[in-house]
């Protein structure tokens, strides 16, 4: 039986707890249970392949996309262009909620205005702009440094060396629409660029929020039209058949219209839909709908020269290839449910939207996509139709060839490609991860031309200064300041520390701390960590006693950076022994599951190593963010687990009527097309992502592309055959 439960939480414990109750294809899946599974699918599709079964799902698909599009709203009317990513309980975020705490009017959504000018900007004019803006009444606008107050030496501190470049803090209330921020930014930058006659720009966590979600508007359209517009052209190319080219998409077209109404029904029940998980989402949707028709195209087609009727010919074919298709969106639904039990919020906020997309497509897989080939019938493989009683596959063939090298030198295949593998795999030890979001943004956007000018124009630490925050059980004297702050800079790295203020209470005081080298680097990242575990002595030696806490951009990415470490490691061994539990379940064997796992792992490593080698050899990008590894074990785990039950379904069909090495044979002559065509094309559907103008999906599209390659033709194709011949005996 399956048993899943689903659970919303936010605890981490309770994620734990969610880990015993959750049940996904165990073990209690026994073989009468995967023999009531496969009657019980087998009764559906036989049904489905019939003329009256046919039009009744055709209808109750067309039925539930119409019913869903008229009363559902749609995941872009609750898309929101990012998540909260870490966890309540870490360090950063609980130094900011006692800020907040301590300071009431803290909270707010700080933006930085950036002028530069060919000639040394006026004061004077500079002022009277910003007076200007301060008398406008701009919507949500909060607070601005009043410059015409400041002493001649505070104000330096907002100019560049040679008064080019000016610098202006302020700040917005958090409540602030998007749209109805980025109509007060504009008004900003109008009156300054009018009054001053600089170019400006709008940066800091306010101008990144609006340019981002201006990327994602204009580039998810751009997404799917790529998307569409590659499937289509590569389907025409590889089996050079309109109709079998249209069905899948027409497939996939529905599939999209009936997830997107559904997460738009979780959207307007509270669940957050970050842009960037929609853009993967949309990915995924269209690269397994297409996959799965594949698979079932691919034996209707076989079918049809073994049976005379369209009929019969889909009733036998998704007699066997119902199961595999079955498990194998089973399978990456189940991988995907694993990433509720990460503590990242990006990847937590994966599971319940591409748990939806992928239950769709199951369904679809086993009812949808049979019955459009059904209604066409051997119109669907127009020009080249299967004919009634003729041979299935040519004894020429390409992988025909392959399977009989694999199957009569396994060692030489099994070590060729294990030789590549390894060495690609090789190049992780020269990983570097990138922990500057902005880095990941265009060139040309305008916030991150703002937040390069600043660093290219002020002390790099300047970008965004670490939040010291101090707490005692007694009032904080002007000489505990003073000495929190000298002992603040004896730390490494740091350049400048300066009190910000003191709480109502006076038990509660706020610094601001700018390290020597960039805020996002690793080296002001380690120099933090550090301060943090030795906060204890830093305030024992400061002749105080109270808690030291530190908020702002370091400082979560020092929590980030732990947290994703530590959920790498737990969705890689919980995924790896649910799919290792899976394939048990699907070979009823040990031991083949060992080497079915061990090839998936390694190809995985040995994408990520020559995925980020050939980035750096083609596209100069020599970094990578630290999500790009999880990302990519997921979708890889996750759909290259699909081949391999493709190939071992049929092996373990051609099994019980053959030997192995005839059964290894057979197996991949006859899929090794299909699985070829169904990786190039799920290769190039992720590639899509590079048209994205975030670099994190960039290089993380483009290791995905590549590890589909080397799985579909290197491990399916050769690799794991070799291993089966080498490693599974015949019955005596």
């Amino acid at each position: 039986m399956i048993d899943i439960q689903v659970t919303f939480t936010h605890n981490v414990n309770d994620r734990y707890v969610f880990l015993s109750k959750v049940t996904l294809m165990s073990l209690k899946f026994k073989k009468k249970e995967v023999d009531l599974l496969k009657k019980v699918l087998g009764r559906v599709t036989d049904f489905i392949a019939t003329r009256k079964g046919m039009w009744i799902t055709l209808g109750i698909w067309i039925a539930i996309t119409v019913v869903l599009t008229i009363v559902a709203p749609g995941a872009g009317d609750h898309k929101v262009s990012s998540v909260a990513s870490l966890p309540e309980d870490a360090k950063s975020v609980i130094a900011q909620e006692n800020i907040d705490e301590h300071f009431k009017d803290a909270e707010s959504l700080p933006g930085i205005l950036v002028l530069q000018s060919k000639e040394e900007i006026d004061m004077e004019v500079l002022v009277a702009a910003l007076d200007k803006v301060a008398a406008a009444n701009i919507n949500g606008l909060k607070e601005m440094i009043p410059l015409s107050s400041l002493p001649p030496q505070a104000l330096a501190g907002f100019f560049s060396a040679d008064k080019k470049t000016s610098v202006i803090p302020l700040s917005f209330i958090t409540s602030l629409e998007t749209s109805e921020l980025e109509e007060s930014l504009d008004q900003v930058s109008e009156i300054v660029t009018e009054e001053t006659g600089s170019t400006v720009y709008m940066t800091g966590p306010a101008g990144i929020a609006v340019d981002t979600t201006n990327l994602f508007e204009r580039a998810d359209l751009v997404l799917i039209l790529s998307t569409v517009g590659i499937i289509l052209i590569l389907l025409i190319v590889i089996y050079r058949s309109p109709l079998l080219a249209l069905i899948p998409l027409l497939a996939a077209g529905i599939v999209y219209q009936v997830v997107n109404q559904l997460l738009g029904i979780l959207g307007a029940n509270g669940l957050d839909l970050a842009s960037q998980s929609l853009s993967i989402m949309s990915i995924l949707l269209f690269a397994a709908t297409i996959d799965y028709s594949l698979f079932v195209f691919s034996r209707y087609r076989e079918e049809l020269k073994n049976y005379e009727t369209k009929f019969d010919a889909m009733k036998y074919a998704m007699r066997e290839t119902g199961i595999p298709v079955f498990f194998a969106g089973g399978t990456v639904l189940a991988a995907m449910l694993v990433l509720f039990f990460a503590s990242f919020g990006d990847y937590r906020n994966f599971a319940p939207i591409f748990g939806t997309t992928m239950l769709v497509i199951m369904l679809a897989a086993v009812t949808l996509i049979p019955a459009l080939f059904t209604l066409f019938g051997r119109k669907s493989f127009w020009p080249r139709i299967p004919k009634y009683g003729e041979t299935e596959v040519k004894a020429n063939s390409l992988w025909s060839k392959i399977a009989s090298f694999v199957v009569h030198k396994p060692i030489v295949a099994a070590v060729s490609i294990l030789v590549i593998l390894i060495v690609s795999a090789l190049n992780l030890f020269n990983l570097n991860y990138e922990f500057d979001t902005m880095k990941s943004f265009p060139d040309d956007m305008p916030s991150r031309e703002g937040y390069e000018i600043i660093e290219n124009e002020f002390a790099k630490g300047d970008l965004a200064p670490t939040t010291v925050l101090f707490e005692s059980e007694s009032e904080i004297t002007e000489e505990t300041q003073a000495s929190l702050i000298e002992q603040l800079l004896q730390q490494d790295l740091v350049s400048t520390v300066r009190g910000t203020g003191i709480s109502e209470d006076g038990l509660a005081a706020q610094f601001q701390l700018t390290f020597e080298e960039s805020p996002y680097s690793t080296e002001s990242m380690d120099a933090l960590e550090k301060m943090i575990e030795d906060e204890e002595s830093i305030v024992k030696d400061s002749n105080a006693e109270g808690d030291l806490y530190f908020a702002g951009e370091t400082a979560s990415q020092v929590d980030d950076r732990s947290v994703n470490s530590r959920d790498l490691i737990l969705i890689v061994v919980l995924e790896t022994i649910l799919i290792f539990i899976l394939l048990i379940v699907l070979t009823k064997s040990v031991k083949m599951p060992i080497y079915m796992m061990g090839t998936i792992l390694l190809s995985f490593l040995a994408a990520l190593g020559l995925g980020m080698f050939l980035s750096n050899l083609f596209f100069d990008i020599d970094t990578i963010s630290n999500r790009v590894p999880l990302y990519s074990f997921v979708f890889l785990v996750a759909l290259g687990i699909d081949y391999n039950i493709i190939l071992i379904s049929r092996y373990l069909e051609e099994r019980e009527k053959h030997p192995v090495k005839k059964a290894v044979e057979i197996a991949v002559s006859h899929t090794g097309g299909v699985i070829s065509s169904a990786g190039i094309l799920l290769a190039a559907t992720f590639a899509v992502l590079m048209t994205q103008p975030i670099q994190l999906l960039f290089v993380f599209g483009f290791i995905v592309a590549v590890g589909i390659i080397l799985d579909t033709f290197l491990i399916r194709g050769i690799l794991l055959p070799a291993l089966i011949v080498l490693f599974e005996k015949d019955k005596k």
